[in-house]
């Protein structure tokens, strides 16, 4: 009932908007699709995200089948990329495309048919009622998730928590790694895109967080039973996890550089404590030991100094901009 309620407001509201050309451009809704080699599922999904769009555009990263061809036979505007350069990288070019339509509301959704296109209104509705700048659609909301492969849901948990503890804040969003969201034109000037793989989906939530925008997030519905994963999950958690900590080393220094500098001193001490103990037992000195001591506390100390004088730097500089 309450989807029927969105889309009924959503129709309205481009019906009104068709009426009055004066404010036409009020609520221009463009979707993209990142895909990769997804003839079979994208013609189907361009069909039915232009439901509830005014465009669909599909970004085509490098594709070697015929996606291209389907998506523009199903009347998608199609940007194709010669070389795979990655989901970052599609994305990049495809929010300079939706900025140059004067767009106002983006919606992006993967390209491999998981994504139910139904869903766009409720990802819309937040942004209609402007309670939210970036709205992001969870598979977990509300206990859902179900059937989630228990491999996926370990490895996306691990991701969450990492991405939270990159932000060193409070971050109230289930899934950090959904493909499914809808932005304000607003929010698009924040966004930095400097991961062109898969470490996007992360890295622009924590954009958004830094940026004090307004995160929302519905719940959406998701099938496995469609598509199959670009990128071997493996590769795609270490891909994901070394982008969370490459923004970390700038925007969280304590963490990239203070906590494993503490933990190498941690383990130098550890050694120390067995020289000690070695040395009251035997009367000498292992050589050994005695250098991976000194190897572990100097550098260890060196990573805690360097992140306590970036984290001081950074703190200066925010405060400077928050005078401004």
């Amino acid at each position: 009932m309450a989807s029927t309620e969105l889309q009924q407001d959503l129709q309205d509201v481009k019906t009104a908007r068709e009426a009055s050309p004066a404010t036409s451009h009020l609520l221009r809704v463009i979707v993209g699709i990142p895909c990769y080699n997804e003839e079979v599922a994208i013609g189907s999904l361009v069909l039915r995200a232009s439901q509830y769009a005014d465009k669909v555009v599909v970004i085509d990263d490098g594709s070697t089948d015929k996606t291209t061809e389907v998506a523009r036979l199903a009347s998608a505007e199609v940007i194709v990329q010669e070389a795979n350069k990655g989901k970052g990288a599609a994305l990049r070019e495809f929010f300079k495309y939706a900025s140059q339509q004067r767009a106002d509301i983006i919606v992006i959704l993967d390209g491999d048919g998981q994504h139910d296109p139904d869903d766009i209104p409720k990802l819309l509705a937040p942004l209609l009622s402007d309670e939210a700048d970036v709205v992001n659609g969870s598979r977990y909301l509300d206990g859902n998730g179900h059937n989630t492969p228990r491999y996926r849901r370990f490895g996306q948990v691990v991701l969450d928590k990492f991405t939270r503890l990159a932000l060193n804040k409070d971050l109230d969003i289930t899934d950090t790694q959904s493909g499914f969201r809808a932005f304000s034109i607003k929010a698009v000037p924040y966004f930095r895109f400097n991961s062109n793989r898969l470490a996007i989906d992360s890295e622009m939530l924590m954009d958004a967080a830094r940026a004090q925008l307004r995160i929302a997030e519905v719940g959406v519905t998701v099938r496995y039973d469609v598509g199959r994963p670009s990128v071997h999950p493996v590769r795609h958690g270490v891909q994901v996890l070394t982008g969370v900590f490459r923004n970390a080393e700038f925007k969280n220094p304590l963490l990239a550089f203070t906590a494993p500098g503490a933990c190498l001193i941690a383990a130098g001490l550890a050694v120390g404590v067995y020289i000690i103990n070695d040395f009251l037992k035997f009367g000498k000195v292992v050589f050994g030991p005695a250098m991976l001591m000194i190897l572990l506390t100097v550098v260890g100390t060196l990573m805690a100094v360097t992140g306590i004088l970036l984290h001081s730097v950074s703190s200066l500089t925010l405060s400077t901009e928050e005078n401004r």
